[in-house]
């Protein structure tokens, strides 16, 4: 799982804006160096987090102390921050973004990174429009979290365009990379002697030469990636991002890396063989029970017309089959199970010989008998020898009804 990690321009952004990136797998850059593409162009996360990396210029960092008795993470928080650093900042508080540093406490001092909200607007749109929707939202240099860190020392930019980035307890201090700006970052961190320094290969010769001491190399990729790992995500307040929406835009990502990657196309096209096999063996197992079903209605049928050779039409072959067979039994006299007789001997061999019937009331296969007197026993014991011989029973009061099994 890969992570697109992308550094904001300080500039106004929008669709032709170029952005630097850097790829990375387990916290380690695919590639060398960073690059720069338009957001349209940036490469895909294939199924990872976008990371958006925020330069020290776009910046500025206060330490608030925060009421106690509220939690940071309540929504009246804001309005308090804009309260606690209005006389601090030049702009409308409106028209900034606050965020606080990771685990910040009520009633303990805290740093507070601050932004045009705008800006960052405009570039999460961009990236979004893109198709690049940013998870996090990290600085490029935060203070220490740890006021005795080590402060450290950074040479960033072009020999055109040089600065340097003081980090550690006090804060973040963007200074020009020039002898004045040396002298004052010599001051942000106490000296020299106690700071690390570190410098993009671009600007190392000038910063050893300004500060003159020996300068550890540091790509820009290696910075942005270590600001990725950072616990710092400035996505707070109007640009928090909540879990379902993080885990949707997951699910997104990785349904479309499974639909365009390489190399899932082998995944794809199996998936695809396995449905079609599904759907070629469905097809199959019903023609094959059409085929058992159409040919059970021909024996139904064949069996009608030679039985009863004068049903030259079939239809309803069950139902036909009914009506030829009473027809037969009315011509020949025989009794069918829907008749009195058989329905009376019946009742007879089901219920006890000492009971007595006083009415009888009887119907082509329905039969209802009054004066028999059965206990919960008898009843069942009735209604079970009934069911043996193709018969049902129910009582209602002092009434018995029996009927032909398949009466309606």
């Amino acid at each position: 799982m890969a992570t697109l990690i992308v550094h904001l321009p300080p500039e106004p952004i929008g669709s032709a804006t170029q952005f630097g990136y850097v790829l990375a797998s387990d916290r380690h850059a695919q590639s060398g160096a960073s690059r720069t593409a338009p957001a349209a162009l940036l490469p895909q996360a294939a199924g990872g987090d976008v990371v958006a990396v925020v330069p020290p210029a776009m910046l500025s960092w206060h330490r608030v102390t925060l009421p106690p008795g509220g939690r940071a993470a309540s929504n009246r928080l804001r309005a308090v921050l804009e309260g606690l650093l209005e006389e601090r900042v030049l702009d409308d508080p409106g028209a900034l973004h606050f965020a606080l540093a990771p685990q910040a406490r009520a009633g303990t001092s805290a740093w507070v990174a601050v932004c045009d909200k705008g800006w960052l607007r405009a570039a999460l749109d961009t990236l979004d429009d893109a198709d690049r929707s940013v998870a996090r939202i990290v600085p490029e240099f935060a203070p220490a979290l740890e006021p005795a860190s080590q402060p450290v020392l950074h040479a960033i930019g072009t020999p055109e365009h040089a600065q340097l980035v003081a980090t550690g307890g006090a804060g973040v201090t963007l200074l020009p990379l020039t002898r004045a700006g040396a002298v004052l970052a010599e001051s942000a961190v106490g000296g020299l002697d106690a700071a690390r320094i570190v410098a993009e290969p671009a600007v190392a010769e000038l910063a050893e030469q300004l500060l003159h001491r020996p300068v550890a190399l540091q790509a820009g990729a290696q910075r942005w990636l270590r600001a990725a790992a950072s616990p710092w995500d400035l996505a707070q307040f109007d640009f928090a991002s909540s879990g379902r929406s993080r885990i949707a835009k997951r699910l997104i990502g990785l349904w479309q890396t499974a639909a365009h990657a390489p190399q899932w196309r082998a995944a794809r096209w199996g998936l695809g063989a396995l449905v079609l096999a599904q759907i070629v063996g469905l097809n199959a197992w019903a023609w094959h029970e059409r085929a058992g079903l159409g040919q059970a209605r021909g024996l139904i049928r064949a069996t009608l017309t030679q039985t009863f050779p004068n049903v030259k039409v079939v239809v309803d072959a069950p139902l036909q089959m009914a009506r030829e067979v009473d027809a037969l039994r009315q011509t020949t006299g025989a009794a069918s199970d829907r008749d009195l007789e058989a329905m009376l001997g019946a009742l007879g061999a089901a219920v006890p010989a000492s009971q007595r019937v006083a009415a009888i009331e009887f119907a082509p296969g329905e039969l209802h008998v009054k004066g028999l007197t059965l206990n919960p026993a008898e009843l069942a014991t009735a209604t079970a020898r009934l069911q043996a011989r193709g018969y049902r029973a129910s009582q209602d009061g002092a009434v018995l009804t029996v009927r032909q099994g398949n009466a309606r």
